[in-house]
């Protein structure tokens, strides 16, 4: 019996493991074939010949560029994040202030607007501050898009740091601030690294507001980068796999290294909510 259940089991890992698998093979497979080579109907089969031709025609488009846009733009927004959402969440969970509650009701309301339908009003706020076409007027809703997620985990997180430990802190004169950075923050890094993972995987991705909000090419991010990319090579199959494997590998390998921090971290805010 247990040996039909592990064989259930390693089958439906198997299952996940080739559907969610194959896409990326696929990717890695075509980047590194010609042109040629794909015309002559090695479309799914392994490259017979190395080719690096591809990666150089993404590397002469400027990506350099985009890449440094989506890095700005990304680590940013996980820095600010983290910073609000970090003392937001201790505010709400020590301190002891009039209308906490709402005030925290109204931000975990936050998670359930589709972000796609503020696009209009973001529009037209970020066109009145004369921020459109720059990536500050980008970074700005990515980072309230972040903050419910982040408050909402990290303030679960907070509540089940033991309350002694923050006592004899304080008994010992120590501040809310040296409380915050000296022992709640230390001990809340599992929670820290998956808000960071999830707040960096969503800004380095997103595309329609990027689409909405940036207008000149220097002040491109990564996926209208490809996008562009896109429209020069639509013929050339092989060059735009290539383009996009370059652009998810430092997200992949980035959710690879701290995997294990963001199950953990995952874990530990779902215990309250």
């Amino acid at each position: 019996m247990k040996v039909l259940s592990k064989t259930g089991l390693y089958a439906i890992a198997l299952f996940f493991l080739f559907t969610f698998g194959f896409p990326f093979v696929l990717v890695l497979s075509m980047s590194f074939k010609s042109m040629q080579e794909y015309m002559t109907g090695n479309m799914w089969g392994i490259p017979q010949n190395i080719y690096f031709g591809n990666f150089m025609r993404v590397l002469a488009a400027d990506f350099n560029i985009y890449f440094r846009n989506s890095a700005i733009v990304s680590l940013t927004t996980v820095a600010a994040v983290i910073l609000i959402g970090s003392m937001a969440a201790y505010a709400f969970v020590n301190l002891e202030f009039k209308f906490s509650k709402p005030l925290f009701m109204l931000f975990l309301v936050g998670m359930m607007i589709p972000v796609h339908t503020t696009l209009v009003p973001i529009f037209q706020l970020t066109r009145v501050l004369g921020l459109m076409d720059t990536l500050p007027g980008l970074m700005g809703p990515y980072i309230s898009f972040g903050l419910p997620v982040a408050i909402f985990l990290l303030s679960s997180f907070f509540r089940e740091i033991p309350k002694s430990i923050q006592e004899s802190a304080r008994m010992d004169g120590a501040s809310h601030l040296r409380i915050y950075l000296s022992i709640i923050m230390p001990l809340s890094k599992p929670a820290i690294a998956t808000v960071a993972i999830h707040r960096f995987l969503l800004s380095w991705n997103e595309f329609i507001y990027a689409l909405t909000l940036i207008r000149s090419a220097p002040n491109r991010t990564l996926p209208l980068g490809i996008r562009q990319f896109y429209d020069m090579e639509a013929v050339n199959i092989p060059a735009i796999f290539a383009a996009v494997l370059i652009g998810s590998l430092p997200v992949m390998l980035f959710y690879f290294l701290a995997q294990e921090r963001v199950i953990s971290g995952l874990a530990a805010g779902a215990v309250k909510g």
